[in-house]
């Protein structure tokens, strides 16, 4: 796992001042917002009998044990012990680890590491958040497989005239125009026109009657976003994905969908079932890959022209992973 990044595991908007536990990078976190509305992320357990804190609640500044009532403020530090006497010392080992927060494009990132902050590399720059044109909506997926797979399923093209074939893909026409690679800080991205299957449903009201040629646009950020941008004949579709690591074999998916048209809240849930639908499509698929995790050596599985953005992440990670 490369634990030096910055990595989005939450959404904002899920983290209240009841404390709840995640598992990221196979650690167990409690995090909460205190009374001033500050993101606190710590290890998941009390130092006094390894009870889990995420179990517990907020008072003030501070998360408290539901076992003995042991009280720890943002940086880990123990504050109260209600079983001693006031004159009483807390002990100087009674501190947890607690994780730096920062609070982005609807995220809660958490930093792992163990680099100085100076060294770190930030977070990425993300296009198209500050759009107030586009409708937002966001959701969860739970994979049983290695984040890297499904980072890759997520760049890999050429699956979806085979995958999501009458969705969107067409499989009448699977050919791949060579595409080049451009790459960013810390990531990667490229340009691809899909041959694509007329929508249906709500969509097909707009597209065209003929299958079309669409542009496409995915790219990745390291160490977890991926994105896409599809150009579609009656507006575009942005999808940005957080694939949080729980451990090496279990990833979450945290999604948003942001969208040109159908902006209004009626259309939420037909692009919900749509997200849910591409996601479902590609899960046993994904799930079936062996081995789970990305292979670290570069010619263990055979790479054609249209794999080269996962090859580029692959190379990324590689270099990752040997530096750090």
């Amino acid at each position: 796992m490369l634990k030096n990044f910055w990595y989005a595991v939450e959404f904002s908007d899920a983290i209240t001042s009841t404390p709840k536990r995640l598992k990221v990078l196979n650690q167990d976190i409690a995090i909460y917002r205190t009374h001033t509305q500050q993101v606190v992320a710590m290890q998941d357990l009390c130092v006094h009998r390894g009870t889990a804190l995420s179990g517990g609640w907020v008072e003030g500044e501070c998360i408290v044990c539901p076992y003995h009532g042991w009280s720890y403020q943002a940086d880990g530090t123990c504050t109260n012990i209600p079983a001693n006497a006031t004159d009483i010392p807390i002990p100087s080992r009674a501190k947890l680890t607690t994780y730096d927060v920062r609070e982005k494009y609807g995220w809660v990132w958490i930093f792992m590491g163990d680099i100085p902050e100076v060294e770190r590399i930030p977070i990425p720059d993300l296009p198209y958040f500050d759009d107030s044109n586009l409708k937002s909506l966001h959701g969860d997926f739970l994979w049983n497989t290695h984040y890297t797979r499904v980072i890759e399923n997520l760049l890999d093209i050429a699956h979806v005239p085979f995958v999501h074939a009458g969705a969107f893909g067409n499989r009448e026409q699977p050919q791949i125009a060579e595409f080049a690679v451009d790459s960013y800080p810390n990531g990667a991205g490229a340009t691809v026109m899909l041959n694509a299957s007329r929508p249906k449903g709500l969509w097909g009201f707009l597209a065209s009657k003929q299958p079309q040629v669409v542009k496409t646009r995915t790219a990745f950020f390291m160490p977890n976003i991926t994105f896409l941008e599809v150009h579609l004949v009656f507006g575009r579709l942005i999808v940005y994905n957080a694939h949080v690591p729980i451990d090496d074999r279990t990833t979450v998916s945290k999604w948003i969908n942001l969208r040109s048209f159908f902006t209004g809240n009626w259309a939420d849930d037909d692009a919900r079932k749509r997200v849910l639908k591409i996601f479902n499509q590609d899960k046993d698929i994904v799930e079936s890959q062996r081995p789970q995790i990305v292979p670290y050596d570069l010619n263990e599985e055979l790479n054609v022209q249209s794999d080269a953005l996962q090859v580029e992440y692959r190379k990324l990670r590689r270099q990752f992973l040997r530096d750090r």
